[in-house]
């Protein structure tokens, strides 16, 4: 872990297996980071009872039928995350070599591959779409280069959730601020 025991927040839950036996997806976070988070809704009279990372919140969004592939760029940290099926079959935070303004197609490949080649080698199957948050107006010189790596359609996060009618009227606001962790929990709470 990356911090003491005793500052440790552990949270998990069980997962459908995928092939038998028992899944357990874990979460740590450290205790004080949380008490903060805590104490910003308490400060106003509220009263908190999840708090969830905004990526996991944002894997709402996923149409996770097929294997899908989310990549959340934010500042210089990378999100990878893959579902199906409702089970979480791949999760990396990495820090970016740049930040997201100076990142290429090249860089972004190289940090997501390992959750891809992971995924692909315990699940059997390739990744057939790919989600992408955090690139702004440059998610268009993205788009090219990893189709032609995963083979398999590659657009916009909240782009494609919005136009598939999966992103309710009253988060659409969030939306068009590119707050998709906001709108995954917005889909969440109902």
């Amino acid at each position: 872990m990356p911090f003491e025991v005793d500052e440790t927040l552990i949270s998990y839950m069980r997962q459908v297996p995928r092939d038998g036996g028992v899944d357990i997806v874990t979460s740590l976070a450290r205790l004080r980071i949380i008490r903060e988070y805590e104490a910003l809704f308490e400060g106003s009279g509220l009263r908190p009872g999840v708090v969830l990372s905004s990526s996991l919140a944002a894997t709402a969004l996923l149409d996770d039928t097929r294997a899908a592939l989310m990549a959340r760029v934010s500042g210089t940290s990378l999100t990878t995350v893959i579902v199906r099926d409702g089970i979480l079959g791949g999760f990396r935070c990495t820090e970016l070599p740049v930040p997201a303004a100076s990142l290429t197609p090249q860089m972004l490949l190289e940090e997501i591959f390992p959750v891809a080649a992971y995924y692909q080698d315990t699940w059997q199957e390739g990744i057939q779409s790919v989600r992408v948050a955090g690139l702004g107006q440059r998610l268009a010189d993205f788009i090219r280069p990893m189709q032609d790596e995963f083979h398999c359609d590659v657009s916009s996060l909240l782009y494609t959730a919005v136009s598939e009618g999966r992103v309710p009227p009253d988060a659409k606001p969030l939306a068009d601020r590119e707050l998709e962790g906001l709108v995954g929990w917005a889909l969440h709470r109902g």
